[in-house]
């Protein structure tokens, strides 16, 4: 009996177990729970604001804010870049790292800490978006989204006491929202002097760290104190508007401040070559150093001469003795109709000896190409005395005022008032009716002082400077900067010239800044602006 009851207690199970499966398959198929509902979708319009906050900070910023750019490209271009990248970080955080652990580990009996490991791992950072500025200072400003979730490995062995302990810091997650400015724009490669770094707001950093193998962070309150420990330290040293500031080259250097003058006397000319119907010229000396085209310096004109004497100097000042030349030009001065070209040559400044005054006799060229057989026929002779006189150190440190500072006035200035400067940067977007030539005169107390003229231009750019020597501050005046068009062509003779725009320019703000770099709408333009930057400059 016990064997049969056995037998049949062990079908009863198997077929109430199955039972059971078949009865519970159906229930879950065919009987829903009341307590679940279907899932609503609405627009996300519709959602609450705490509902989208959720979803907001895992969209980029391209989308959020449509000022910021997308960089797919550069995070690609990181992308295939960073096996590269890693070693050149990982190499360059070495040489910055090594000497500042070798200086600070005696002062803690500490006898070695070395990087065992360091790698940043296989995943880069990238870039939700970009945003760049413009500004009217020489500087470009943007600011980036960063996230990264890197797996690197840093292994750090700190030797002590003929102990030896090692610390490992794993899996680091960043976001940040840096802003860049390179400044001031030079004209010397890589364009630009030093790198401003600053964060918009503080960092989110999460990462951890491992002790002789044990997770560090485990230990209760330590994660949380540590993170808030990194993000205040590093905010307290980067949150804007504090930054970090790195120098790529020497601002002085790259501006290639003031080292010296060339004084200049031009003696006279023998032999010149005219060939008009009269026989004879009227020529006059252009001075000036190459790629400087802000201190051209000229003579007096000699009228009906082929032999001139002038006994005339002037003053230059030079920035790069080793690559500037002395431009020297004649002209032959024509009532009517643009001045002709006589010819030209050049000194050479590295080839002076400073302070040693040398009498040169030149060739007058057609033009400076040593292959043209033009230069073979002789167009007479220029003598000049060059003398190159460098600068003192005192005179050099009062040459290299600091970049965005304003220069004080030169002696002689009248006492109570100073040096007014007028920049002419450029204008954008200037429409003449019936020609674009553009110059832009400036007219301040019944002087007028204008920009060289630019053929066939919308957006000229002039780059040139004009000072006024005053008596007292010109806190009351006003400048009224005019932008023209002339044309000197044969269709032009019905329309010489005409205006593109202007604007009058109030300069108490100068005198209380020092210094004001703006774009200007002009009146009378429907779209035309012109940058202009201006100094006051005292002796005190």
């Amino acid at each position: 009996m016990g064997v049969v009851s056995t037998i049949m207690g062990m079908v009863g199970f198997g077929m109430g177990f199955s039972a059971g499966l078949v009865a519970g398959y159906f229930l879950l198929i065919h009987v829903l729970p009341n307590d679940v509902k279907d899932p609503q979708v609405r627009p996300l319009v519709e959602q609450s604001s705490e509902f989208l906050q959720t979803l907001l900070p895992e969209i980029p910023l391209w989308i959020k804010n449509p000022d910021y750019d997308r960089l797919d490209w550069l995070n690609k271009f990181i992308e295939c870049m960073w096996p590269y990248l890693d070693k050149a970080i990982c190499k360059t955080v070495r040489q910055i790292a090594e000497p500042i652990i070798a200086e600070q580990i005696p002062k803690y009996k500490i006898d070695s800490v070395e990087f065992e490991q360091l790698t940043l791992g296989g995943l880069p950072p990238t870039f939700q978006g970009m945003k760049v500025y413009t500004t009217e200072e020489k500087e470009l400003m943007m600011e980036l989204g960063l996230k990264w979730a890197g797996t690197p490995n840093i292994l750090v062995a700190v030797k002590a006491f003929g102990l030896r302990a090692t610390a490992q810091v794993i899996d680091v997650q960043v976001f940040a929202s840096p802003r860049i400015t390179m400044k001031p724009l030079v004209p010397t490669f890589p364009c630009f002097a030093n790198i401003f770094v600053s964060l918009m707001e503080k960092p989110h950093v999460d990462f951890g760290v491992k002790l002789l193998g044990a997770d560090a962070m485990s230990i209760p309150g330590a994660y949380r104190m540590v993170q808030e420990i990194i993000k205040d330290q590093v905010a307290n040293m980067y949150l804007w508007p504090k930054r970090l500031e790195v120098q790529i080259m020497d601002p002085m250097k790259a501006m290639q401040r003031p080292v010296g003058m060339v004084h200049v006397s031009v003696v006279r000319a023998m032999n010149l070559k005219k060939k008009d119907l009269l026989g004879s010229a009227d020529p006059y000396v252009k001075l000036g150093l190459h790629d400087d085209k802000m201190q051209s310096k000229q003579t007096s004109v000699k009228k009906n001469n082929l032999n001139p004497e002038w006994n005339e100097e002037f003053s230059l000042v030079v920035k790069d003795p080793q690559a500037q030349d002395l431009v020297v030009t004649l002209y032959d001065w024509e009532k009517v109709g643009s001045h002709e070209k006589m010819g030209l040559n050049v000194v050479h400044l590295k080839d002076l000896t400073p302070e040693e005054p040398k009498l040169v006799t030149l060739d007058v060229l057609k033009n400076l190409n040593p292959d043209d057989p033009q230069n073979e026929k002789a167009r007479g002779h220029l003598v000049v005395e060059v003398n190159y006189k460098p600068f003192g150190e005192q005179e050099l440190a009062s040459c290299n005022i600091a970049i965005g500072e304003v220069e004080k006035a030169p002696q002689g200035t009248p006492e109570g008032g100073g040096v007014l400067v007028v920049i002419v940067h450029e204008a954008e977007d200037l429409e003449g009716k019936n020609h674009n030539n553009p110059s832009a005169r400036l007219h301040f107390r019944g002087e007028m002082r204008k920009t060289k003229r630019l053929r066939k231009n919308r957006d000229p750019r002039w780059e040139e400077e004009f000072q006024f020597v005053l008596d007292e501050p010109p806190s009351s005046d006003r400048i009224h900067i005019e932008v023209t068009s002339s044309s000197k062509r044969m269709g032009g003779f019905r329309y010489p010239k005409e205006t593109l725009g202007y604007a009058d320019i109030n300069l108490a703000d100068v005198v209380s800044n020092k210094r004001i770099n703006e774009r200007y709408h002009l009146i009378d333009s429907k779209n035309g602006r012109i940058q202009i930057e201006m100094q006051w400059r005292t002796a005190s």
